[in-house]
């Protein structure tokens, strides 16, 4: 059944949080399609740390809900293996700073599937990352590593931003061919709810989504950093600067082109990370608006990013992230050249 579109339900949708919204989406895929399974520490008996797969082992068994030793390396490789082997499984890294001991099966192996073997083989699995900053987490729990996986050629790199996308975009990595790296923005896991309706509807991946519409300056961001960004935006136009708002969502392969239009009207940019500044994400899209866009820019590209640091525990952590201060400073630095 993979691959295959289910009838829609007609239910009325629920409000419902980010992390549900994983829940749901999950679960649709799990009804429809025998071949997706759940792996991973704790995702079984206990529905993850962050209950993100609570009652699924319950609705489908310990056989497609798979209680792990705490080893990420044999989640990995066993990821990998599946995948390969016809199944669709669904890891968790139960961390981002977890996601270390997995870079071998995931770069080495998963990412070069195809390349490895000329096309005849794929590997459709997808590894949900609990993602970032912001909760008072220790060491290693709250790390911003997507510019890892976006280097890596063979790999989607998925982020999503509001509940209504986490559960499109997840149904959409599951039934993807290829590996994706779906990182999950913790700090907003339960931040705010959202009519999501479960009709197994997936959004497009290798999309940026503009949502809000702008004619002075261009902010591009993803994963927890679009509430900030569309917050001073929305204080900015209190003071007659329009501004357009971009979730990259899919980043990696990048959606430039709708950068580049949304740019080429406003003339300037602001990049938006949570990741440390130097070889963020954020220094791709500048690279390229540099390159392809030059002749439309009216000021230089501004980056509203981390430090290059360890993110602090715990009184500096809200100091480290991105702020409205912080992005609507840049904006007006943007607007400073003439």
């Amino acid at each position: 059944m993979a691959g295959s579109k289910p009838a829609a339900k007609t239910e009325t949708p629920a409000a419902i949080t980010l992390i549900e919204a994983i829940t749901q989406a999950l679960a649709w895929e799990m009804r429809h399609d025998d071949s997706v399974l759940v792996l991973g520490e704790d995702v079984g008996v206990n529905g993850g740390v962050f209950r993100a797969t609570a009652g699924l082992q319950a609705t489908f068994g310990p056989e497609r809900v798979l209680d792990t030793p705490l080893d990420e390396t044999t989640i990995a490789g066993l990821t990998v293996g599946l995948a390969a082997q016809g199944m669709r499984p669904v890891a968790e890294a139960q961390f981002d700073g977890f996601v270390y001991p997995m870079v071998d099966h995931i770069v080495c192996h998963a990412a070069r599937m195809r390349y490895r073997t000329r096309g005849r083989l794929h590997c459709p699995m997808v590894l949900r990352v609990p993602w970032g900053g912001g909760i008072r987490a220790p060491e290693h729990h709250s790390e911003a590593n997507e510019a890892i996986f976006t280097n890596v050629p063979g790999l989607r790199v998925v982020m999503p931003s509001s509940p209504a996308r986490a559960y499109g975009l997840l149904l959409a990595a599951i039934r993807d061919e290829d590996p994706v790296i779906y990182m999950e923005p913790k700090r907003i896991y339960r931040q705010y709810k959202e009519l999501v309706p479960d009709d197994g509807e997936a959004l497009p991946l290798d999309v940026c989504y503009v949502l809000r519409d702008g004619s002075d300056v261009t902010l591009v961001t993803w994963g927890a950093q679009v509430k900030e960004t569309l917050e001073a935006a929305e204080k900015l136009a209190g003071e007659g600067i329009s501004a357009d708002v971009i979730d990259v969502a899919t980043l990696k392969p990048l959606d430039f082109a709708t950068i580049a239009e949304s740019v080429a009207k406003t003339g300037r940019c602001v990049i938006v990370h949570e990741a440390p500044k130097t070889a963020g994400f954020g220094a791709e899209i500048a690279a390229r608006l540099a390159s392809e866009s030059m002749y439309d820019l009216l000021a230089p590209v501004e980056r509203v990013t981390g430090y290059d640091t360890h993110i602090p525990l715990f009184r500096l952590e809200m100091k480290y992230l991105p702020n409205v201060d912080k992005i609507i400073a840049a904006a007006k630095r943007t607007l400073a050249h003439s």
